[in-house]
């Protein structure tokens, strides 16, 4: 067999040696990309998620490259689709969801089966830190952390200062003003079968002092004097001719119209309904006045339902740790500001209360920050759906109710939901 040369062999032996230098120093190659987290979030027009999720990706590390980038999955602006979308994709392990901007009603249920991951206790306790306790308890499970509460929200009472002197502190006395206004007293407020009826329920119910389930989550509460209350001032409302016409089909958004159009004195509705009327209908929000959501009872101040987005990690990410640094630095203060200024979202932190920039946007914050601080939440079970559904199929539409015989109807619809024996 003939020799090669030693041309030869100074020639192979360099060729072997290139490729080890070059992957001890790399001879030149491009920098490995950064891992990217896919955050699965509804469709936030603004833009203040993605600048968020902007910032963080480049502050995430020693250089601009940054540790790890945050690219948005745009989600549904229905909750109901959103959750649909998730539950699929998480029941089949899907490992391309990192961060989770999960609806504050989605905790126990996601939890429960498996699909987020708890925060360690030390960084469950930074996540804790300044934020306001009710939406902390929205992020919460079985006295764990699951998510890191991010933006919040709840529904005030919007009315008329032209035509309301003071606004009514309770709800009866709010349908008697109403009613003594004729065809400008008109009351809006959400009445379609979907969870804004089941959110309106709730906050009546707790505003009377009953639960829906008992503090264990396991069993059904619904106290007869505080249920009764409640359905009483919600077929009240419906038959009252200051209710709109179309209340039984009535969401958040015909309400905010409706109100905006001048044909109505009352709105219950969450805070974006003062920036739009400010762009939509600026003669009406010259006089809109805002105050506490109508108490139930004089004397016991009403307890209004919590709402909010809460940033969760994926169970089966391949960067769980990553995952959790985006999501606390997307729902640090600094995110907070940017979706309250750019978004119109509340902070849950209670320190941004007295921002300047977050007072400018809100300026009913005090009012705003004294509702969270009482807010209630729904009921925390991880079957949460199936009993929201057994009440606003039970409450719809709130023109039927009849107090006595609608509470052992809905007491045991409720309970077979938490039985699982199903709604149809």
């Amino acid at each position: 067999m003939p020799r090669r040369s030693s041309v030869t062999q100074v020639r192979l032996g360099t060729l072997l040696t290139v490729p080890v230098v070059c992957a001890l120093v790399g001879c030149g190659r491009a920098p490995s990309p950064v891992p990217v987290l896919n955050w699965y979030v509804f469709d936030e027009p603004s833009g203040a998620f993605a600048e968020a999720a902007r910032r963080c990706g480049e502050a995430s590390g020693d250089d601009s490259q940054g540790a790890y980038r945050v690219q948005l999955q745009p989600l549904p602006a229905d909750a109901d689709q959103q959750r649909e979308q998730l539950v699929r994709r998480l029941a089949a392990g899907d490992s391309a969801i990192d961060v989770i901007g999960m609806d504050v009603i989605w905790t126990a249920e996601f939890a429960a089966a498996g699909w987020i991951l708890p925060w360690p206790e030390e960084q469950a306790r930074r996540a804790r830190l300044g934020r306001i306790d009710a939406a902390v308890q929205t992020a919460s499970y079985q006295g764990r952390l699951w998510a890191a509460p991010f933006t919040t929200n709840t529904q005030l009472l919007w009315y008329r200062t032209d035509r309301v002197p003071e606004p009514p502190a309770t709800w009866d006395q709010m349908i008697d003003v109403a009613e003594s206004l004729g065809p400008n007293g008109t009351i809006e407020a959400q009445g379609e079968r979907y969870e804004g009826l089941t959110v309106f329920f709730v906050s009546l119910l707790a505003s009377a002092g009953g639960t829906v389930l008992d503090a264990q989550g396991d069993a059904v509460a619904l106290q007869t004097g505080p249920t009764r209350d409640a359905l009483r001032i919600m077929h009240r409302l419906a038959t009252s001719p200051a209710a709109d016409p179309a209340l039984a089909s009535a969401r958040e958004d015909q309400t905010r119209l409706a109100f905006e159009s001048g044909r109505a004195s009352f709105m219950l509705n969450y805070t974006y309904v003062w920036p739009s009327a400010r762009a939509n209908a600026p003669a009406v929000a010259a006089h809109m006045g805002w105050a506490r959501w109508p108490a139930v009872r004089p004397g016991s101040p009403s307890r209004v339902t919590i709402g909010g987005i809460n940033l969760g990690v994926g169970a089966f990410s391949r960067y769980p740790d990553l995952a959790r640094r985006a999501a606390a630095c997307i729902a640090s203060e600094q995110g907070q500001r940017l979706a309250a200024a750019r978004g119109g979202l509340p902070p849950t932190s209670a320190a941004l209360y007295q921002d300047p920039e977050v007072r400018a946007t809100f300026p009913f914050a005090d009012l705003l920050l004294a509702t969270l601080r009482d807010a209630v939440q729904r009921p925390q079970t991880p079957l949460y759906n199936d009993v929201s559904l057994a009440i606003s199929r039970t409450l719809h539409p709130m023109s039927r109710i009849e107090p006595d015989q609608t509470l052992p109807r809905l007491r045991d619809r409720v309970g077979r939901a938490l039985r699982s024996e199903g709604l149809l």
